[in-house]
């Protein structure tokens, strides 16, 4: 029986470097494992569209499809849009089988990612004991993507930089350039921004604005195709595909 379809679900945008990103990201996964078929849709303002996607996909009679939402935390995407996206298609489609895998935060990979955007900007592990870090997320309304953000936070300055801050470029406070000045008044010798956002746009281009008006030491760049997250990404459908996760039932 040939494997499940991996769809990655990204949100989209108008600016064309958010998903030339999203399609290099989904070109590093499957390079890491040749044969398995890796499709990729939107949410909105790229195309192909989910719905699109898993229409061509029922109509060649792929048996089964692990929908993996290209999200760092659990906020509304994750818990309303894709569920209500997948439910949906499992209604016009009953013949195609659809799992939703989890988000891809938090993990491992995750911080080890940010760190490699770090070190290419310019940041030397001997630098961490007087360097503050600003960890720059898109922001979110929901409660619990904002924990899991600070929670992060906090884990990374277990790894030795002297102080961590975690900052949001929308819905939540406090902002880059805020969280910068905050660490340069705490006795931050160096301070750098480290946008934990996937791909180029509007947002993270907020978050770089913040770092420059601030005057940050360090700018990474955003994590992009890193080799972790397409391990990631993959370790995310392997998990779908061994704990039985639950189909997308119509009226869920």
């Amino acid at each position: 029986m040939s494997s499940p379809v991996l769809l990655v679900i990204a949100h989209g945008s108008r600016d064309p470097r958010h998903a030339a990103t999203v399609h290099a990201l989904t070109a590093r996964v499957r390079a890491l494992r040749p044969g398995l078929r890796v499709e990729t849709g939107f949410l909105d303002f790229n195309a192909p569209s989910v719905p699109r996607v898993l229409e061509r996909l029922a109509a060649e009679q792929a048996p089964e499809v692990v929908a993996l939402p290209l999200l760092l935390t659990r906020a509304f995407h994750a818990k309303s849009d894709i569920p209500a996206v997948l439910r949906e298609a499992r209604a016009a489609l009953p013949r195609l089988r659809v799992r939703q895998a989890e988000v891809l935060g938090p993990s491992p990979l995750l911080n080890a990612a940010l760190e490699r955007r770090l070190y290419e900007a310019g940041v030397r592990p001997g630098d961490r004991s007087s360097t503050g870090l600003v960890l720059a997320s898109a922001g979110s309304s929901d409660p619990e993507a904002i924990a899991v953000i600070a929670e992060i936070a906090r884990e990374l300055r277990h790894t030795g930089w002297c102080s961590v801050r975690p900052a949001f470029a929308s819905a939540s406070l406090p902002r880059t350039e805020d969280a910068v000045r905050a660490l340069r008044a705490e006795g931050a010798g160096r301070v750098a921004v480290a946008p934990y956002v996937i791909a180029p746009g509007r947002l993270p281009d907020r978050i770089a604005a913040g770092a420059a008006e601030a005057g940050a030491d360090v700018l990474a760049g955003v994590l992009g195709p890193a080799p972790e997250l397409a391990r990631l990404l993959l370790d995310r459908y392997d998990e779908a595909k061994a704990t039985a996760a639950r189909p997308v039932a119509v009226g869920a």
